[in-house]
């Protein structure tokens, strides 16, 4: 590993005790990420979430007493929230000088407990598209304002605080799954090979540690490079999707995009514009369907 590794725990706020932590950083790791969530007693009831905002702040300050980097995740979009509120909530995070921040606008997935709520309509007041496009925009407005700016569709960061592990993803590097239900991607003999683990905890523990291993097409690498290096500000190469797909991008397609001011292209490289990222998936679906 190198000198200066970056080594994160994700930890949520109830979990947080400063003598925990200190025993953690001896242990080497350096960085923390935090799953607050919101800075509102009521949203974090209805979120299903343990700690209240008081309880989140704390662990904040606590982890930010041992550690050097500690980021936390916030989530908008939430029932009933306004845009002058989360623009309130999202300045009062940033007062707090972080050095990353990563900032997801709440999504209702089916076969959630969310999603199960959402069909039996109980989940009033989420916001319509409108709202939600301004809340986007609002939160790159200030967090750009801060010297946070965007670097992934969601995750904002001062210079040279990215976080490294995330991306290894993006940039469709080699990352082992360790553990169990953990996934990974390893260049084996020449080959992109998909790793499982076994997913039941338990069983991991006891020692079922089977994993499966799956050879990736030229046809899956291409379709993951895309889809994950679209989402970073600084874009895909082209040359090296080429290279993986054995086929250049489609040129109608993308001259369409660029027509529309939805991406870029500069220098080998394809990247999402500022307005293209309100739409990325929009943009994927464009590159990546016959």
């Amino acid at each position: 590993m190198a000198n200066d590794v970056e080594v994160t725990l994700e930890a949520n706020p109830t979990s947080v005790e400063a003598d925990k932590f200190a025993a953690f950083r001896s242990a080497g790791v350096n960085r923390v990420s935090m799953g607050i969530q919101a800075l509102d007693d009521s949203d974090l009831r209805a979120l299903g979430r343990l700690h209240t905002a008081a309880e989140g702040l704390a662990a904040f300050d606590i982890a930010r007493s041992v550690f050097d980097r500690v980021s936390f995740d916030l989530m908008y979009g939430r029932q009933n929230q306004s845009l002058a509120q989360w623009e309130a909530e999202l300045k009062q995070a940033l007062s707090l000088d972080l050095d990353h921040v990563s900032l997801y606008q709440l999504t209702v997935e089916p076969g959630t407990a969310f999603g199960d709520r959402y069909k039996r309509g109980k989940l009033g007041g989420l916001p319509d598209d409108d709202l939600s496009a301004d809340m986007y925009a609002l939160t790159q407005d200030v967090c750009t304002s801060h010297n946070m700016p965007r670097y992934e569709v969601s995750n904002h960061a001062k210079d040279g605080a990215e976080s490294r592990h995330n991306l290894i993803y993006w940039r469709y590097g080699d990352y082992a799954g360790i553990g169990p239900g953990a996934h990974g991607r390893l260049t084996l003999n020449g080959s992109r090979i998909a790793t499982e683990q076994q997913r039941m905890p338990a069983a991991w523990l006891i020692g079922d540690n089977r994993e499966t291993r799956e050879a990736l097409s030229e046809s899956d690498q291409s379709v993951e490079y895309i889809m994950m290096g679209l989402r970073l500000v600084e874009g895909i190469d082209i040359r090296r999707f080429e290279k993986i797909a054995g086929h250049v991008l489609p040129h109608e397609k993308l001259q369409e995009l660029k027509d529309m001011s939805l991406v870029h292209v500069a220098d080998q490289r394809l990247s999402v514009s500022n307005q293209g990222f309100s739409l990325l998936n929009g943009v994927l679906r464009s590159l990546l369907t016959d």
